[in-house]
Parts: structure tokens; C-alpha cells; sequence
């Protein structure tokens, strides 16, 4: 397998579909909230990259679950191994491509995860702590446990710093029944981009997506029912245009609070990739700002 990772705004799925045209090859998504159906300019789909001169190139794991609802890390290991064997067992090259590193480190190491059930007593005595301490008691979970499977890169809001807490307390308790998974041979690739072109490419990115129309994605789902708080629970572009649509920011105030959510996020995700390689997973990287024919080049030199 091939795998191309990097923070956001790097370049990801456009290098990824220009290498499947060249390859023959299937895109495997690894991000974490493009599985939602109907959120599409906030999680950056950018569903125009997977047509490449003219051709449509494959892809997987967008547009599989209803917003909403609670998709996670146990349901994307299984989906993944789904796509893969689909994938390979029709002879096709597989590309995993995305930005959220807990899901391609699972997948491509293998980890034994458990299902972890709902905790009412636990979200009862959770409930009213602010992210900060929320935070601070998952970090003591996850020392006890000797955990990496969360960081501040998945626990944005404090619903997903609860369902994250949730899981680790789980753990420490219980010697959960593990579904084992083989680790994956992957050629890792990363797109390394300079900080401020990558502050740059964000806050562009920011602009032209609101001038496509999230606000309005987001109040659509709004009006379809979904509570504010299940969309807030998604984070970033969610968390602050909901946060805006309902009268809680104004726009300025959303859009400045946005913008530096997501730099620090691009941050978070490169903590994740480097904790990555200490953990011993060993990442090529490319620099982003190359030309594409250039970066296509260095990932075939190293196949």
C-alpha cells in the first residue's frame, strides 16, 4: 500500500489522485469526518481532485455514515480492511490518503482495538467540566494506560474529550476481548510544508470555503433536525459556523476563532506524524511547494 499523510491545505488529495491515474490505483480515505455525508465543503472533500484528465479516479470511505451519529475509530478499522480487500483482491493498487493520523496509524500498525460501551455514570459526572480539565483527565488516563490512541488532534469539543475519556477508562478497567489486525506494508509519504505557506494556504482556503457556502451547508443541516451540539461535536469549521449560525458568535468573532483553531490543528497534526516516526514508523517526505510531476517522481523513485 501506499499512503500519502500531511497536515491540511499540504496538497494531499490532489498528489494522491494525480499518482492513482499514473498507478492504476484506488484512494482509500483516512480523515476522520469526510465520512459524513452531506458535510462535504467543511471537511474539505474536495471531490473535484478525484477527477483527473477527465477520468474519474476511485475512491473510499467518503459518504458512508449519516451525520450526526458517532462514527469512530473501531468502525473505520473495519471499513478499512473492507476497501483494502476489495481493492487488492481485484488486483488493484491501493492508496490510503488523509490527515488523520490515528486512523493511519491504526490501520497501517495494526492496533487491537476493543468496542467500548456508553458509560451514563461516567457523562453524568463529565458533564459541566470545561475542555481544559477534560483534558487533563485524559492525559492522566492515558499514562496510567500507556495510551496514544488520543490526543488534543481528536478531542476538540468536550463531547469527543468525554467519548475519548469514556474509552480509556474503559480500558484501565476492563481486559477488553481485542480483535486483532495485521500490521500493513506501507510506503509512507508525507507532504512537508513550510509554516507560513501553510498558514497562508489555510486562511485562503478558509475564505474561499465560506464563500462557497459553508455557512449555508451547515445551516442545512440545521435545519434537517440535526441538535447544534451533534454538529458542534465534529469541531473546527463545525464547531465555530454552527456556533456562528446560532447566534453565538458574530462573524468576525467566528471566523478569527476558526482560523486559529485550524493553524493549531495543522500543528497537532504534525506532533501526531513525529510521534509517528518515534513510534517507529518510518515517513518519506516531499516537499509540498514542489511541482506535482516532481513529487509523482520522488514517490515512484522510492517504489
Amino acid at each position: 500500500m501506499i499512503t500519502i499523510l500531511g497536515p491540511t491545505a499540504c496538497g494531499k488529495t490532489a498528489l494522491a489522485a494525480q499518482l492513482a491515474y499514473d498507478l492504476g490505483a484506488e484512494i482509500i480515505s483516512a480523515d476522520s469526518r469526510q465520512v459524513y455525508r452531506g458535510m462535504d465543503i467543511g471537511t474539505g472533500k474536495d471531490l473535484d481532485d478525484y477527477v483527473v484528465k477527465g477520468r474519474k479516479i476511485p475512491y473510499h470511505l467518503i459518504d458512508i455514515a449519516e451525520p450526526g451519529t458517532k462514527y469512530n475509530l473501531f468502525c473505520y478499522q473495519q471499513d478499512f480492511m473492507e476497501a483494502l480487500a476489495d481493492i487488492t483482491g481485484r488486483g488493484v493498487q491501493p492508496i490510503l490518503c488523509g490527515g488523520t493520523g490515528l486512523y493511519i496509524e491504526a490501520v497501517v500498525k495494526g492496533y487491537a482495538l476493543s468496542t467500548v460501551p456508553q458509560n451514563p455514570d461516567l457523562r453524568q459526572e463529565l458533564q459541566g467540566e470545561s475542555l481544559p480539565e477534560l483534558t487533563q483527565r485524559l492525559v492522566e488516563l492515558k499514562q496510567k494506560n500507556g495510551s496514544v490512541m488520543h490526543n488534543t488532534t481528536d478531542v476538540d469539543s468536550c463531547q469527543r474529550a468525554i467519548r475519548a475519556i469514556e474509552i480509556e477508562t474503559y480500558n484501565l478497567e476492563h481486559a477488553a476481548e481485542r480483535r486483532e489486525m495485521a500490521p500493513i506494508d506501507s510506503l509512507l509519504i508525507g507532504l512537508d510544508i513550510p509554516r507560513e505557506e501553510r498558514r497562508r494556504k489555510i486562511t485562503a482556503r478558509l475564505r474561499q470555503r465560506l464563500a462557497e457556502g459553508m455557512v449555508d451547508e451547515i445551516r442545512a443541516l440545521l435545519d434537517r433536525g440535526i441538535p447544534a451540539e451533534d454538529i458542534i461535536y465534529y469541531g473546527l469549521e463545525y464547531k465555530y459556523v454552527t456556533e456562528y449560525a446560532i447566534g453565538r458568535l458574530s462573524y468576525d468573532e467566528m471566523f478569527r476563532q476558526l482560523e486559529i483553531a485550524i493553524h493549531q490543528f495543522a500543528k497537532r497534526q504534525m506532533t501526531w506524524f513525529r510521534g509517528m516516526e518515534r513510534r517507529g514508523l518510518h515517513i518519506h517526505w516531499i516537499d509540498a511547494t514542489l511541482p506535482m510531476e516532481e513529487k509523482i517522481n520522488a514517490i515512484k523513485q522510492q517504489l
